[in-house]
C-alpha cells in the first residue's frame, strides 16, 4: 500500500531528485494499540534532517492525519514515510522553490523479529566499511547504497545480520540497527559524529538509560576492543530492542537491562 502526497497508489515523477541523486531522507515507524512509537520524535529528526539537507519541510496537519489514521487501521505493522525535494530538473544544483515529495508506505513487521527479541541474533564483522562524512552522518538519508553492498553479501550459516565499521576500522553500528554494549553499569554506543544513522530508538534507549541511572558514552573505538565487553545489543524504530550473542566468534551474556528496556517502552513484539 503506497501514497504519494496523500493520493493512493499515485506514480512518483521520473525527475524526483529522490530517484535521481537520493536527495531526501525516510523514516521506519512502528504502530502499536496506541498509534505510533514515539510519533514526535520521528517528526522532529525528519524535520532535522531536511534542515541538514538544505530545505525546509514540517509535517503537515493532512499528513499528520493519515499516518495517525493508518496506524489506527494497521496497528503493529510499519509505516515507512519518505521525503525528497521533489522535482528539481537536471544537474545536481537544488531549485529554488522547493515541492516535496511524501511518500507512505505500510508494511507488516517481519515475523522474525519477534523469535530475535526471546532468542537474540549473532552479528558478522562485514568487509564492507562505511565512508566518512561529517556533514550527512547521523541523518537517514535516501543515499543508503553501501548498506545495500553491505546486506548483498550472504550471511554466512549461524549469523543473523552484519556488524558494520567504518574506513578506519572503528565500530559503527548493524547493518540495519544501532548497537550498544555494557561492562557494568557502564554503557557505550559508537560515535556516530562521521557516518552511520542515529536513529529514533537509539535516542529513546539512552534516555531510558539514563532514567535507570546508568552510565552512558558515545565513544569511537576500534573492533579489538569488543572483547571488553559484558553484553551487547541492538536496536531500531521497527525490532525494538535485540540482544547480541556473539560477533564473530566472540560471546556475550544477555544483559537483564534489555528485557527492561522492551518492557518500559513497550517494545515487545
Amino acid at each position: 500500500m503506497i501514497w504519494v502526497n496523500g493520493v493512493s497508489q499515485a506514480s512518483i515523477a521520473p525527475m524526483d531528485r529522490g530517484l535521481a541523486y537520493g536527495d531526501g531522507l525516510f523514516a521506519t515507524m512502528r504502530t502499536g494499540v496506541d498509534g505510533i512509537l514515539f510519533f514526535e520524535a520521528h517528526q522532529a529528526r525528519l524535520t532535522a534532517g531536511a534542515a541538514r539537507l538544505g530545505f525546509d519541510w514540517q509535517m503537515s496537519p493532512a499528513l499528520a492525519e493519515q499516518l495517525i489514521t493508518l496506524a489506527e487501521q494497521y496497528p503493529h505493522h510499519c509505516i515507512k514515510l519518505l521525503i525528497t525535494r521533489g522535482v528539481g530538473g537536471r544537474g545536481y544544483a537544488p531549485p529554488e522553490q522547493v515541492l516535496a515529495t511524501e511518500v507512505v508506505s505500510v508494511h507488516p513487521i517481519p515475523a522474525h523479529y519477534a523469535a530475535w527479541q526471546e532468542q537474540g541474533i549473532h552479528l558478522k564483522t562485514s568487509l564492507v566499511r562505511l565512508g566518512h562524512q561529517p556533514l550527512l552522518a547521523g541523518i537517514k538519508h535516501l543515499n543508503r547504497l553501501e548498506q545495500v553492498l553491505i546486506r548483498s553479501q550472504p550471511l554466512p550459516q549461524g549469523f543473523e545480520d552484519w556488524l558494520v565499521l567504518d574506513c578506519m576500522g572503528k565500530v559503527i553500528e548493524s547493518s540495519m540497527a544501532n548497537i550498544f554494549f555494557i561492562k557494568g553499569n557502564q554503557v557505550v554506543t559508537p560515535s556516530l559524529e562521521l557516518c552511520g544513522v542515529a536513529g529514533v530508538m537509539r535516542e529513546q534507549v539512552m534516555l531510558a538509560l539514563l532514567a535507570q541511572q546508568m552510565n552512558i558514552d558515545c565513544l569511537p573505538f576500534d573492533a579489538e576492543q569488543l572483547v571488553e565487553f559484558d553484553s551487547a545489543f541492538i536496536t531500531n524504530s521497527v525490532l525494538g530492542v535485540v540482544d547480541v550473542l556473539a560477533i564473530d566468534t566472540h560471546t556475550f551474556t544477555r544483559a537483564p537491562i534489555t528485557a527492561h528496556l522492551r518492557q518500559t517502552l513497550s517494545l515487545t513484539l
